[in-house]
């Protein structure tokens, strides 16, 4: 079995997106949350903001093979940033 970071690099590799620096800019933000990208790291000129717990949530194991499976199943109805 595949692990996370091999589907993904699939995934990235199968609809033609660049791979980027590994870290991702991360601070407390204005409201005390956890704000991470901007700028255009990302690829997008907003940051993802969530709450900690929200975080915690969303990167447990189970979570992430989620979000792979429905990326996964989906590519071909998502923008992955190369569209034209």
């Amino acid at each position: 079995m595949p692990t996370i970071n091999e589907r993904i690099d699939a995934l990235m590799e199968a609809n033609g997106v660049e791979p980027r620096a590994v870290g991702v800019p991360v601070k407390v933000g204005n409201k005390r949350n956890v704000v991470a990208g901007g700028n255009g790291f990302l690829g997008q000129r907003f940051p993802v903001t969530l709450y900690a717990p929200s975080w915690l949530w969303l990167l447990r194991e189970e979570n992430t093979e989620a979000i792979l499976d429905f990326l996964e199943a989906n590519q071909d109805s998502l923008s992955w940033g190369n569209d034209t």
